[in-house]
């Protein structure tokens, strides 16, 4: 089975279902207890394809466990303190101590392969517009999150030099089912959001779309562009990166290909959701961001291609069409 840390989390459990559909089975190991994320059929936990098990990253002991009651073949690891949750230096020991008890777990089960999540910010102050993962990283970090990857990334070709089989995945922009409703980082999520909470209020499409974006904490600029993916695609990409047979790269980028601009967006909210459109550019600020880089980046994504048969299936139409049907089915976010 498959250890998936952070497997009832937003990517986490989009993974797990990806998995699950390449046949394998899963073990969701997660801090807070609770059910199975939705995308998991009762079906695929009563088959014991799908366990969930209580286990803390920072506590060898709560991991290895998990290793007694299933045979962990492979490990894909997400797991990581809240964002913000805590001051960034316990934030990076947490995160850090966490990736060396995965590590640790991982040498005495002796399993065939550990993906570590790192992040598109890394490639802060890289010039673009294709980010490919030979370019040199600069050492410095803009925020904890980067910082904290660069370290596990670190980490990880020393482990992998020691003879462990570990990838990293460098994530892009990842939106979709069970994401949070709005992300500081781009303004999709809440777009979609604010779309859906007026279908869920009246019906059709009401000034307070407006409202919520507008209201946000960071502005949205109709011209502020960012490589963007999908959750499901996310959770493919994963998935392949853990099952293919022989990568023959340590670090590969996982995103859409290219920079999505929120006009775009804000453009397939608006044939998914007839009417939604207008209100939506006009609570769009014009033109770009005076923080926004000059050139709009994105992920390069020929390697995870090359080596998995990775494509993104999900074009953002088809997204925003399937977002939109999850959160008026009533679905958690």
């Amino acid at each position: 089975m498959i250890l998936v840390t952070g497997g009832r989390g937003f990517i986490g459990a989009h993974t797990v279902r990806a998995l699950l559909d390449l046949g394998e089975g899963c073990v969701l190991g997660q801090r807070a207890a609770g059910p199975p994320p939705a995308l998991v059929t009762e079906r695929e936990v009563r088959d014991g394809r799908a366990v969930v098990e209580p286990m803390d990253c920072i506590d060898l002991g709560s991991v290895l466990a998990a290793g007694k009651r299933h045979r962990v073949t492979g490990i894909v690891h997400l797991a990581a303190a809240g964002m913000g949750a805590s001051a960034p230096l316990e934030e990076l020991s947490a995160n850090a101590a966490g990736l060396f008890t995965v590590l640790r777990a991982a040498q005495e089960w002796g399993v065939g392969r550990v993906v570590v999540a790192s992040t598109i910010g890394v490639y802060a102050g890289v010039p673009g517009p294709a980010l490919r993962e030979d370019a040199p990283l600069p050492v410095a970090s803009p925020h904890a999150i980067p910082a904290g990857k660069k370290i596990a990334e670190v980490v990880a070709d020393v482990a992998a030099s020691s003879g462990l089989d570990v990838v990293t995945a460098r994530i892009g922009a990842i939106w979709g089912p069970l994401g949070r409703p709005s992300s500081p980082f781009f303004a999709a999520p809440r777009l979609v959001h604010a779309a859906a909470q007026d279908i869920a209020a009246d019906g059709g499409v009401a000034g307070t779309v407006a409202g919520t974006v507008a209201g946000a904490a960071a502005p949205a600029y109709a011209e502020d562009a960012i490589d963007m993916c999908y959750a499901r695609d996310c959770g493919r990409a994963l998935a392949l990166l853990q099952t293919t047979a022989t990568p023959r790269h340590r670090t590969y980028n996982i995103g859409g290909g290219r920079a999505v601009a929120n006009r775009e967006v804000a453009a397939a909210i608006g044939r998914a959701v007839p009417g939604a459109e207008p209100a939506l550019l006009c609570a769009l600020f014009p033109g770009r961001s005076p923080a926004a880089p000059a050139v709009d980046a994105c992920l390069d994504i020929s390697r995870l291609r090359q080596d998995t048969g990775y494509a993104p299936e999900w074009d953002l139409d088809r997204a925003v069409t399937d977002y939109v049907g999850w959160l008026r089915a009533g679905n958690p976010r």
